[in-house]
């Protein structure tokens, strides 16, 4: 093993013996090089004579080597903003904004240490990070039955776990709290670790759980750490903010999870890509919260270290460019506003979601599950075959929507305008009725 990652091992096993026990093989033999960045860093700020002949970029004149065909298409950011390598951490400037809005938009978090985010490349790159790190082949991975398929590729395929799922909605419409439980103690039988995945707003359905519900999933994990299983989350707030419903939680499950029990781990993977609307800036952060008795700084640093390795050992880094561009944006005035303005869109969109699918016309052709948050909602087909009805929908009505197994139908309402809503659910009812007949 490599002296640095002995090293952060050794810090992390002093803090917290149960979060070094989480890490996956991999993980433990992650580390962050002293290397080429470590040593042009020192030549920056050491190398008297202005002669950094360490990193492997082009300079002329003392600036950045840029083409002019490129960078006039570049308005308020520099070629250094844009076309030098970030480091694999991120910038800090954008990590420590991000850390303050994580504060800002999830007011608990102020009385809790966690982690400065680091910067991935969104969060599927954020994801695909954490599975390196923190799952082993074998590992379970338990998350609802209605989840975004990209998981099965980055844990079940990438990293051959196992994907349990419960059913998402009991009889009431609400978090199955008790088929959660249920799996959660049954998985934790013999094993010394579990991982949970938990999505909200979630994606396919739209659904966020309420602050009740919230405690409730907390409590059922609290209790299966307390009982001698590690335990690791993945708080997966890709639709973070866009909560439509008075009971909704507004503040991510990551709040309610730290610090509770040594043996409970929680990640936040958050990101500028849908929360501000910028989904190819692809511009993601992974964050931790753990209970360290006043020791998180230490431990904390292993872990951003070790992250930064693995983004180090994938992608080298994010894009700077898209760095600078949402930091920019973030430190603009009119930033908040302009958030307000485009979630009123999008919540009356889901409003008028709401108000079109209570039509009884559509009673026995199809129901909608919960939603009340985030870019989804989903439809539970009831007289036919669902990718049957998509392929149907789209060769005679030029229709485009989602299948998910032999029932569901997904509907992305944050494109469609709100005046086609009406017209694209008449469609729907007019495909069931032409597979019918």
């Amino acid at each position: 093993m490599n002296l640095l990652a002995k090293e952060l091992n050794d810090i992390i096993r002093d803090v917290n013996e149960h979060v070094y026990e989480m890490l996956s093989n991999v993980g433990k033999e992650l580390f962050f090089p002293k290397g080429i960045l470590s040593q042009s860093a020192e030549a920056k700020a050491k190398a008297k004579k202005n002669l950094n002949a360490t990193i492997g970029m082009a300079t002329e004149k003392g600036k950045t080597m840029h083409l002019a065909s490129l960078t006039r298409m570049l308005t308020g950011v520099t070629p250094e903003e844009a076309l030098t390598y970030a480091p694999s951490f991120g910038i800090l400037p954008l990590r420590q904004k991000w850390h303050e809005l994580q504060v800002k938009k999830n007011p608990s978090l102020s009385r809790v240490p966690i982690s400065l985010p680091i910067v991935t490349n969104a969060i599927t790159h954020g994801l695909s990070v954490v599975s390196d790190m923190w799952v082993d082949p074998g590992d379970a991975i338990i998350l609802p039955d209605k989840l975004w398929g990209n998981y099965n590729l980055i844990f079940a395929v990438r990293r051959a776990a196992r994907m349990v799922t419960f059913p998402f909605f009991d009889q009431k419409g609400g978090f199955n709290l008790k088929a959660f439980e249920e799996c959660v103690q049954k998985e934790s039988v013999g094993r010394k670790k579990i991982i949970i995945l938990l999505n909200f707003p979630n994606n396919p359905t739209g659904y966020t759980i309420s602050d009740k519900e919230g405690e409730g999933i907390a409590d059922i994990l609290s209790k299966s750490a307390a009982s001698g299983t590690n335990v690791i989350v993945l708080c997966d707030d890709a639709y973070f903010g866009l909560f439509y419903g008075e009971d909704t939680l507004k503040e991510s499950i990551f709040t309610k999870l730290i610090g509770r029990e040594p043996r409970l781990l929680a990640l936040k993977l958050d990101a500028a890509t849908k929360e501000d609307f910028v989904w190819g800036l692809r511009v993601g952060f992974i964050t931790y919260g753990l209970k360290a008795q006043d020791r998180h700084a230490a431990a904390y640093d292993a872990l951003e270290r070790k992250t930064a390795g693995a983004v180090r050992g994938s992608i080298s880094n994010a894009s700077h460019l898209s760095q600078e561009l949402v930091l920019k944006a973030f430190d603009s005035p009119s930033y908040w506003e302009e958030k307000k303005d485009k979630f009123e869109i999008l919540k009356e969109r889901a409003l008028e979601v709401k108000k079109v699918i209570a039509d009884p016309k559509y009673k026995g052709s199809f129901e909608a599950y919960p939603f009340n948050s985030g870019y989804f909602m989903c439809l539970k087909i009831l007289k036919t075959d669902a990718e049957k009805l998509r392929l149907h929908l789209l060769d005679k009505y030029g229709v485009g929507l989602i299948s998910l197994g032999a029932t569901d139908l997904r509907v992305a309402f944050s494109s469609l305008e709100k005046d086609d809503i009406q017209t694209l659910f008449d469609i729907v009812l007019s495909g069931i009725n032409d597979i019918a007949s």
